[in-house]
């Protein structure tokens, strides 16, 4: 088994320094575009609603993931409270917007993650990491310290920072961002993020950068690499062909891409005319072609 690079940081000593670093930029938060600049270490509460520890909701061994991360006995999924891009049709809207779950400190995220290494998990997948990067790296020193020595998955909506990217450079070994929109106008009405594309492109390119395309061993693992996810919405408010497009010829024609068609109306979905019902098998032959025709091949197995 490939081992994953945290261990290799964690005995250079690089781990503690980027953790230090990631601690600072909560003094005046710039973890994810929003920039809201809030002391989260003193109490202060920015658009995540997260102050110095984070919040987790569950965490289990999770089979309905991509096959390359379920393998036999499960993705370890740890479900992070909050969010700090809220789209209002979260299919998770009770943990995202709402914030159910609990607060946990350092010790209790390694914990987390030393269960379900233990459970036989294939890797940890933090859903929804963006805002608390710092937290993460905190509880991963102490799994390390007890033996964690499974790769790492960050389970994004996409709305990342290349600053904060570049902090977990070498110590997550999978990425797995959504791309959620291509037209502005569509990132704002439902997430209030205009900018969504520019951060989404350079965060995957950054995410690329680091990882490269997916590696899949020989069992059928993940081992390393990026897993993009797209979300196909109804009357194609998401504009699926120009982001397929994106991923073939400026990221890579291998990118492993899971183009989903389980969209349903949650959250606040249901009074937005342009999203109030799920897609039609139309809408997602549609998705698919516009995948093969930009040139895509790694679509996930099932399609």
């Amino acid at each position: 088994m490939q081992e994953p690079s945290y261990l290799k940081l964690y005995r250079e000593g690089k781990l503690q320094e980027r953790l230090n670093q990631a601690i600072e930029t909560m003094r005046s938060c710039r973890l994810c575009p929003r920039q809201c600049e809030v002391d989260r270490l003193s109490g202060e509460l920015g658009y995540c609603r997260t102050g110095s520890r984070a919040k987790v909701a569950s965490f289990n061994a999770h089979f309905g993931e991509e096959a390359p991360l379920v393998g036999r006995f499960g993705s370890g999924t740890i479900f992070i409270s909050y969010c700090s891009l809220l789209c209002s049709f979260c299919q998770n809207f009770e943990i995202s917007h709402l914030g159910e779950g609990r607060e946990v400190d350092p010790a209790a995220m390694a914990a987390m993650m030393l269960a379900l290494m233990r459970r036989g998990c294939h890797n940890i997948n933090f859903v929804t990491p963006t805002h608390v990067a710092p937290q993460i790296l905190e509880g991963l020193i102490l799994a390390v310290e007890q033996g964690l020595n499974i790769p790492l998955v960050y389970n994004s909506g996409g709305y990342d920072k290349v600053e904060t990217l570049k902090l977990l450079d070498g110590i997550f070994d999978i990425y797995m961002p959504d791309f959620k929109f291509w037209d502005e106008n569509g990132a704002k009405r439902f997430c209030h993020a205009p900018d969504y594309r520019e951060h989404a492109m350079a965060a995957i390119r950054e995410m690329h950068r680091q990882v490269g395309d997916l590696v899949i061993d020989k069992s059928g693992l993940a081992v390393k690499g990026l897993l993009v996810r797209h979300l196909v919405m109804p009357h194609g408010v998401a504009n699926t062909g120009e982001i397929m497009k994106f991923l073939a010829t400026e990221i890579s024609a291998n990118t492993y891409v899971n183009v989903m068609d389980q969209y349903r109306p949650c959250g606040k979905a249901s009074g937005e005319t342009m999203i109030s019902r799920r897609i039609t098998g139309e809408e997602f032959a549609l998705a698919i072609h516009q995948a093969k025709q930009a040139g895509l091949t790694r679509l996930d197995s099932w399609v």
